[in-house]
């Protein structure tokens, strides 16, 4: 995985596997546009597009 940090204050906005990424930073506001270098090669045949393990935001949306 690789770590996501900001490109202007450096704080640490995530971590994660993607091929492209915009993310805006909650501290300067910049938004950090990303985009990997190579394309990740998917040799095990385990990885399922779209899902993860790990929230991406703690963050949850309030209960009704």
């Amino acid at each position: 995985m690789k770590i996501i940090r900001c490109g202007s204050c450096n704080r640490k906005l995530g971590e994660g596997i993607f091929t492209a990424l915009s993310i805006k930073c909650p501290r300067c506001r910049r938004i950090n546009h990303l985009k990997a270098s190579s394309l990740p090669s998917d040799k095990s045949g385990d990885r399922h597009e779209g899902s993860t393990t790990l929230p991406v935001d703690r963050r949850q949306a309030p209960t009704r």
